[in-house]
This record gives C-alpha cells, structure tokens and sequence, in this order.
C-alpha cells in the first residue's frame, strides 16, 4: 500500500504524540514536526510502501528527539493490561477461531492512529468483542494451511495474545517461527517483549525482521536476516499480525498464503480490505 493524504495527516499525529511522550516543549515539536513533513514531501512519491515511508519519518522524530523508544512506557504498560485480562478470559477460548479472535481484538493496543483509541479498560472492550463476529472469517481455512507457520508479530500487549495462538498452533503440531522487531520501533513488540514473555521456549525459531538499530515498521524483505529468509522459503503460511504488515506484503508476490489478523483501524486499510473502519478480520490471501 502506498501513502495517501489521510495517512500523512495519520503519520503527523503520531510524531505530535512521540513529541508529547518525550516532553518535548513547543520549539522542538514544532521543529519535528516540520521535518517530518519535509521527508514526507521528499518520498511520498517515490515507489515506497507505506509503512517504509513511516519508518524514515519515525526515525526522524526519533533522532531529532533524541530519544531510542519513546514507547517505552506505553509498551510496558499495554503488556501488563494484557496479562491481567489475559488470565481472566483465557478460560474462554478453545477453537482456533477463538485464539485468533482473541488475537485480533487485542491488535487495539496501537497508538497514535488518528481517531483511534486505545481503550483503558481492555477487560470490557474484550469482553464485549469476544461475542461479536470476525467481519472477515477465513479461520477455517488457516487452520489446515499452518503446518509450518512464520508468525509476524504486531504491538506490544497484542503480543500476550499472539503467545496464546501461539501455545494452541504448537499444541496441535505445528512448526513455528516467530519474526518480532529487532530495535524499537513504536510500540512494537522487540525481541526483549518475546524473552520477557518467554515466547523462546515455546516457538521453535524466534528472530527478527532486521534492520538492526533502523528496524522498520511492517516487513521490509530486503533487510530480513538469513534464517527468516530461509523460514519464509519453507513456511506453508504467514501470519500477519496488524495494519503494518498488511501495508507491507498486500502488494507482494510470490509469497506463500498469507492469514491477516488485524483490526482495520483506518480508512485506507479498511478500503483495501473492502470492510468498515473498526472491524475485525482473519483474511487468507493464496499464493
């Protein structure tokens, strides 16, 4: 997916947001914020992905902010509401369809999409979205595709739900590869979020989607390490975890089918997809 005019205002509100984070007072913001527009201006028309276009852009409010992970805080915070509602509603889940609904519903915890919110209280917005329907429902035909599955992880407390469909994918003999970030990069999950959580001991691969310190947003395949590269090569399905890695490898070919779990959080996604902005999707793309 390429940029559009909402994303940019999208991408404008969340380095205001990174600025607020970093208490950045009104000289400084405002003197990210106008760069960030200039390197918005110098690649919207290039032939780059949205999400590769973000990335530079974050990464220059980062710089220019001084600062390695302005999400610290906010990611922290997501994984332990996570865990909390986790222990209170897993008892809830049995089918697959469950696991993966219940992944997709905690891809809420993404900040700074504009007129979006991250709720407060994510044991009730849980509780409520456990009894609605997936708007978009594949789950039946994932299933049989995930016999050697490379799974692309999202945000951080997202990420408490990922290890649960993670546990139910192993527990019924699947070989699993879990790709997080390799630095920060907004409030997704890095390969310290999947030790904490002891995500090592469970896949049967955990690595990284490269990059090193300037780890991109979504997937970029020309920075992927060897061992993903060889896990992509061999996978029967990818599972996509969130708008970013949709942006990413909805205009790719070549790649094995692909299952993308997310909600769609924005008007240009939403419109890809060809569903209403707010609702939730377990979408199987064939080869």
């Amino acid at each position: 997916m390429k940029i559009s005019d909402t994303c940019v205002d999208c991408l404008l509100s969340r380095v205001s947001l990174e600025c607020s984070l970093c208490g950045a007072d009104a000289a400084l913001t405002e003197k990210t914020g106008r760069a960030c527009r200039r390197v918005i201006d110098e690649l919207r028309n290039e032939p780059l992905s949205h999400p590769r276009v973000a990335s530079r852009i974050h990464r220059r409010a980062y710089d220019l902010l001084k600062t390695s992970d302005p999400f610290d805080k906010l990611k922290r915070s997501g994984n332990q509401q996570a865990y909390g509602v986790c222990r209170q509603v897993r008892h809830r889940l049995h089918t697959f369809r469950d696991y993966v609904h219940a992944a997709v519903i905690a891809n809420i915890f993404d900040y700074g999409v504009k007129g979006h919110d991250v709720t407060t209280d994510f044991l009730s917005f849980f509780s409520a979205e456990i009894e609605k329907d997936l708007y978009i429902d594949d789950t039946e035909k994932i299933l049989p595709l995930c016999s050697r599955v490379v799974y692309l992880s999202d945000n951080c407390g997202e990420i408490v739900f990922d290890k649960l469909l993670i546990q139910y994918l192993k527990s019924h003999g699947s070989h699993v590869t879990l790709a997080v970030k390799e630095s920060p990069i907004l409030n997704d999950a890095t390969m310290e979020d999947a030790l904490e959580l002891g995500l090592d001991r469970i896949v049967d691969h955990l690595t990284s989607t490269g990059g090193g310190a300037e780890a991109e947003i979504g997937i970029n395949l020309d920075l992927i390490p060897d061992d993903l590269r060889q896990a992509l090569d061999q996978c029967t399905i990818i599972i996509a975890k969130g708008m970013a890695n949709f942006e990413s490898l909805s205009d790719m070919n070549d790649m094995p089918p692909i299952a993308y779990l997310l909600a769609a959080k924005c008007r240009p996604v939403a419109d890809e997809l060809g569903v209403p902005v707010g609702v939730k999707v377990a979408k199987l793309r064939m080869r």
